[in-house]
């Protein structure tokens, strides 16, 4: 059993706050001396701490008391402790990764509280705004349905104790989405893919067919090309580029400078490191294997083309 002082000196709480919260029934006295102090147990003592927690983040007297209620024995006090500690976790640790995020890109007051809101987004929240996203930049465009079903399917899955990197990563795709000249730029795909397919009644143009079957393959040939110090303009460069210009070529088009040159601006209008880290990001919020830069590949064989039609 303890004294009001006693407490004092475990909880490092003031005695006349202790009185306090037992004078408003928050901490009702386990016993009395025969002189009439007051008297607390072990009960009592975990009662206090979960008080103090809780008002430490700003819950008021009567809030507490009806989660003081809900508790009871010393075990049900002591997981509600920690069911409101780990909600306390939570909210410093997205604090933390705000405040990190802030630090790096240096942001205004502005973007410091358009952050904040981002972080603490529910789940339902986080997908609706990927669904207004693609909403957004489908609306009224004859594209693959099942192509942008399956970019559409892939929502973030933040999970319920994210890393640090975790949740800047939410933090810079939520930005990326809501980005207007990024939705401008998605949506620019989705109508020249609308076009094309327009173009070629209803079906996939050579091109698309043929980056469907070889993209893995020619990039990763553009990307060895790149690490062995190899120019677009190079013999490796011709040869990539003669193989997708034979691939991404229509039956009886001729194989003419212009038509390189159009088959370079095709996959250029593909190419953008925005779009790249949408999926680079979306990857490190759900664990997903690190997905590297396909870009410096990309640009390779674009100006690879553009230098066999000269």
């Amino acid at each position: 059993m303890f004294t009001i002082g006693e407490l004092s000196r475990r909880t490092g709480l003031p005695v006349k706050t202790i009185r306090f919260y037992s004078d408003e029934g928050l901490l009702p006295p386990t016993g009395r001396t025969r002189a009439g102090y007051r008297l607390y147990d072990i009960n009592a003592l975990a009662r206090l701490e979960l008080v103090r927690t809780l008002r430490e983040l700003g819950i008021g007297l009567a809030e507490i008391e009806a989660v003081l209620a809900e508790a009871g024995s010393l075990p049900a006090i002591a997981a509600k402790h920690v069911e409101v500690l780990d909600e306390q976790i939570r909210l410093l640790t997205l604090r933390r990764a705000v405040l990190r995020a802030v630090t790096k890109r240096k942001s205004a007051f502005d973007e410091v509280k358009l952050m904040n809101k981002l972080a603490a987004m529910s789940d339902e929240e986080r997908k609706r705004l990927l669904d207004d996203f693609w909403d957004e930049v489908t609306e009224g465009l004859d594209v693959d349905s099942a192509f942008y079903a399956r970019m559409r399917g892939c929502k973030p899955d933040l999970p319920d104790d994210p890393t640090p990197e975790q949740l800047e990563a939410w933090i810079e795709f939520a930005e990326l989405v809501r980005d207007p000249e990024f939705r401008r730029l998605v949506r620019g795909m989705g109508e020249r893919q609308a076009e094309m397919l327009r173009d070629n009644g209803g079906s996939m143009d050579a091109l698309s067919k043929a980056q469907a079957e070889h993209w893995a393959d020619w990039t990763g040939q553009a990307q060895k090309a790149l690490d062995e110090g190899h120019a677009p303009d190079s013999a490796a460069g011709r040869k990539l580029a003669d193989e997708i210009t034979r691939a991404g070529t229509a039956d009886g088009e001729a194989d003419t400078p212009a038509l390189r040159r159009s088959l370079a601006d095709r996959i250029a209008d593909g190419t953008d490191r925005r779009a790249e880290r949408y999926w680079q990001l979306l990857g490190i919020i759900n664990g997903w294997p690190p997905i590297p830069t396909a870009v410096p590949a990309v640009e390779w064989i674009i100006a690879a083309l553009r230098a066999s039609a000269e």
